[in-house]
């Protein structure tokens, strides 16, 4: 239980639901969430490695099923050779000029994924992992003030692993919540984030861990690091953010009395499942629609922290490094999947290669889902870009056309 001053409480504005205080409005924040829309989007690939975005990174291990995510790839070049390839690939993947771009394109928001291992406090010399990804955040900060856009830092991997995906740093075994350790390393990579940066006026929010397995993960022990770590930040002047853990977005409605400038992420694709990916694009936009309807549910400020265009699974190594795509039946991981359509041109591309047909089904459904999300907090887009995934590449889909360069004054808006 956290304990503030009557001052303070009398300060906030509180919102209630069943007459539980679940969201209360600090003036000190750098963005009026709940207010304003976010409009923003991930500057995936970039601090935390995944194959599908930059799969030049691990093309020479792609049939060899030893390097599969950045541990493996760290542990297979050593610590010298790991240190050469990422930091050209920090220094050149996302520089000033994409924030510029950003920018123009008008967004307020860049999310940007970090890992346990790239903040001192919380890196284990012991891991394969390379160092030097945090002093490039301390100058995306800069960069995103220069452009006038806000940074949502988010801990995207943690000791253990949250939920066993590559983009967690280490694809397998789900354990973080089985060593008490990991969860304090957690606690230490947010504190340090608060101590160096929480006055920096770019960093408007910082998000506990990213997309916790709650299938997988003592929950108990999930919760109990959401409220430490609420009240390590509380007095940080940042939105503090938390998954919703795949329990959906009304699953936290009754957690969260006595705190504030809580911030709900929720996750919507609708390409994981053979169903989802049967859909047609009438289905899909329906689909979208009824999970914004979802969101307003949510009793705390709700964003859509991550989303896509893409109505299949195709883009090269979405499912993991060698893994193939359940929309065209090359996906063979567990009992594998049976052919639905074509990855010709989405597999990899350009957005200028899609066939039309395409674009026009992608155009329409990020035109839902932005109205969709828009009715809670906002959205946060997957991925500003890629090196060759067409269905999911935000810089380019933009100059193209398919999505609106000004989403806050978009057509029917």
């Amino acid at each position: 239980m956290f304990v503030f001053s009557a001052i303070a409480a009398l300060s906030l504005f509180v919102v209630s639901v069943n007459g539980i205080p679940v969201e209360r409005r600090d003036d000190t924040l750098k963005f009026a969430y709940g207010s304003d829309k976010v409009r923003g989007v991930n500057l995936g690939g970039w601090f935390v490695l995944e194959p599908w975005i930059t799969p030049s990174i691990f093309q020479q291990w792609a049939d060899s099923g030893t390097v599969v995510d950045e541990w493996t790839l760290t542990a297979t070049l050593g610590k010298d050779a790991a240190s050469k390839t990422l930091s050209a690939h920090w220094d050149s993947w996302i520089t000033e000029d994409d924030f510029r771009q950003i920018s123009e394109n008008n967004l307020n928001h860049v999310r940007i994924p970090i890992g346990y291992w790239s903040i001192p406090k919380s890196n284990d010399p012991s891991d394969p992992y390379v160092m030097g990804a945090y002093d490039r955040f301390g100058k995306a900060l800069d960069w995103a003030q220069k452009y006038n856009i806000k940074v949502l830092v988010d801990l995207h991997g943690v000791q253990g692993s949250q939920n066993g995906f590559d983009n967690s740093g280490h694809k397998g075994t789900i354990g973080w919540t089985s060593n008490d350790g990991f969860i304090t390393n957690a606690k230490d990579a947010l504190n340090q984030i608060r101590d160096d940066y929480q006055d920096h006026p770019a960093l408007a929010a910082i998000e506990l861990v990213n997309e916790p397995m709650s299938s997988n993960l003592d929950m108990n022990k999930v919760t109990q690091f959401y409220d430490d770590s609420w009240g390590n930040l509380q007095n940080s002047h940042v939105a503090i953010t938390f998954h919703e853990a795949f329990k959906g977005v009304t699953a936290w409605n009754n957690w969260g009395a006595g705190m504030w400038n809580l911030l709900e992420d929720t996750h919507h694709y609708e390409i994981f499942d053979s169903g989802e990916l049967g859909m047609d694009p009438a289905a899909h936009t329906s689909s979208a629609c009824s999970f914004g309807n979802q969101m307003t549910g949510s009793n705390k400020w709700t964003i859509a922290g991550e989303w896509t265009g893409a109505q299949t699974d195709c883009a090269k190594w979405l499912n993991g490094l060698g893994v193939g795509a359940r929309y065209d039946g090359t996906y063979t991981i567990n009992g594998g999947s049976s052919k639905i359509g074509d990855c010709t041109g989405k597999d990899v591309g350009t957005v200028q290669g899609l066939m039309q047909a395409d674009k026009d089904n992608i155009q329409t459904f990020i035109a839902a889902q932005l109205d969709a999300y828009e009715k809670a907090a906002g959205w946060i887009w997957w991925t500003w870009k890629t090196e060759s995934a067409p269905e999911w590449h935000l810089q380019n889909l933009t100059a193209a056309g398919l999505f609106p360069k000004d989403p806050a004054n978009r057509p029917g808006e």
